[in-house]
């Protein structure tokens, strides 16, 4: 394990350089620093894996534009700590997701899509970052989404069996349909592209929504919102693809935060820049680069999993 001194310079130059990402002379300081020793480097490696394992690093805890010398002090402090907890062995303590996610029957990385096929025939799409279980019995299919996104293609069960899709805020019933659900922390989305589904929110099982083929809606566990008429393309990222059709700037950036490692943010002043287009989810680098050339914008990046958007 490298010592904490080497640890607390390589926290000093992140949020140096995070509160000042255009200083060119910071940047040739911390470049010479880096090819002082090999220690050096190893400890930058450890900054840029935490962004990349966990990406629980932002603007609010390390890196704003931190002016005041003991906000500084603040947040090297804060990232030490975490570098020491993960140095000791206690990376895993710092992750917020649920070991009942962690073992999950399925499971993608960030950036990852999966393509199952279910013992019924149905069809399953994984989107980025997303574990669920599934288990059909004799009286429920029934599939568990502990976070992330799902479509699935329902096919027809002999047994004529109800086919739910369950989240922490709520369940699903599948009325032989094509459909998706996200689900994070606060709630649950869902499209419905063919045919219909029930929707539940957790607190009143009771009582149930249906949306129809061309509509979505959302849900949190007391309550359940009107539906909606579907957003065009919002199936998109099945393909690969992020359709932005008038999109506020800062809705793109957290959508394409979802697929690429780190902290991705983009500034209040450009955060209402309109964006159309269709994106491509493989190659987010190539993304922000045309961003940069469409928008009066700046992209400033620290390293690949720091990149925040200003203006030009």
């Amino acid at each position: 394990m490298l010592d904490r001194e080497v640890l607390e310079a390589a926290a000093t130059w992140y949020v140096n350089l995070g509160a000042a990402p255009g200083c060119e002379d910071e940047r040739r300081a911390w470049r010479a620093w880096l090819a002082e020793d090999v220690r050096h480097a190893e400890a930058w490696t450890q900054v840029e894996r935490l962004h990349q394992r966990m990406a629980l690093l932002s603007p609010d805890t390390a890196l704003p534009a931190l002016a005041d010398v003991r906000a500084r002090r603040r947040a090297v402090n804060k990232l030490l700590g975490l570098l020491l907890l993960a140095g000791a062995g206690g990376a895993g303590l710092l992750s917020q997701e649920p070991l009942s996610a962690r073992l999950a029957q399925y499971r993608t990385a960030k950036g990852e899509r999966r393509e199952l096929q279910l013992a019924d025939g149905s069809q399953l799409i994984l989107n980025t970052a997303s574990a669920v279980d599934v288990h059909y019995g004799d009286d429920l299919r029934e599939i568990r989404l502990h976070h992330g996104e799902l479509l699935l293609q329902t096919a027809s069960d002999p047994a004529r069996r109800p086919l739910l899709v369950h989240t922490a805020q709520g369940s699903v019933r599948a009325l032989g349909t094509r459909f998706s659900v996200y689900s994070d922390d606060q709630q649950s989305t869902v499209r419905v592209f063919e045919h219909a589904v029930e929707l539940r929110a957790a607190a009143h099982p009771d009582t149930a929504l249906r949306v129809e083929a061309g509509q979505q809606s959302h849900f949190d566990t007391l309550r359940i919102a009107p539906a909606r008429p579907l957003e065009d393309a919002s199936d998109a990222w099945t393909r690969g693809m992020l359709m932005a059709l008038d999109w506020p700037l800062r809705r793109l950036v957290a959508e394409l935060g979802r697929y690429r490692p780190g902290y991705l943010a983009c500034s209040e002043a450009v955060g209402n820049l309109r964006v159309t287009g269709a994106f491509r989810l493989d190659d987010t680098d190539t993304v922000l680069e045309n961003l940069a050339t469409s928008l009066p914008v700046r992209v400033q990046s620290l390293t690949r999993y720091w990149v925040r958007i200003d203006a030009a």
